[in-house]
């Protein structure tokens, strides 16, 4: 009985996760994939991980600008930059998250420049909220979760 559950497991995990390319490898039965973390210096985090042809970045911060317009020109930048290092783009982008420090004053200002930065025939979901951030300086943070291809 314990053969043909396992039989059976391996059965569903190869119909639900095939064989993709070469990064898949066995273990314990299943197909997994490997994944690729990159910007490990940090001991919080990594500032990206790459799952089944999938980017995930962190949240991105800047403190150099004084207002809502350079700090999220200067985020933006950042993602821009990181979706690079693993040659992805904004124009495949899936999900993004932004929190603002005071949503009532800087979400316009915010919105302006990310309508101006974005990749207009691919827009991802999008959540907005208002948050405590880690530093006082700090107004804005975007996450985004993109594709490779």
């Amino acid at each position: 009985m314990l053969s043909s559950r396992i039989s059976s497991s391996i059965l569903r995990s190869r119909i639900l996760f095939p064989k993709r390319d070469i990064n898949n490898y066995h273990h314990r039965n299943t197909i997994m994939t490997a994944t690729t973390r990159i910007g490990t210096d940090d001991p919080r985090m990594s500032k990206i991980v790459v799952h089944n042809k999938v980017v995930y970045i962190s949240g991105q911060t800047d403190a150099t600008a004084t207002d809502i317009t350079g700090q999220t020109q200067n985020v933006l930048a950042k993602v821009d930059d990181l979706l690079s290092q693993v040659g992805t783009s904004k124009s495949n982008i899936l999900t993004a998250s932004i929190w603002l420090k005071d949503i009532n004053n800087d979400f316009q200002g915010m919105n302006g420049v990310w309508n101006a930065w974005l990749d207009p025939e691919n827009k991802p979901v999008r959540a907005t909220v208002e948050a405590s951030l880690a530093r006082p300086q700090l107004l804005v943070e975007v996450q985004v979760t993109a594709a490779t291809e």
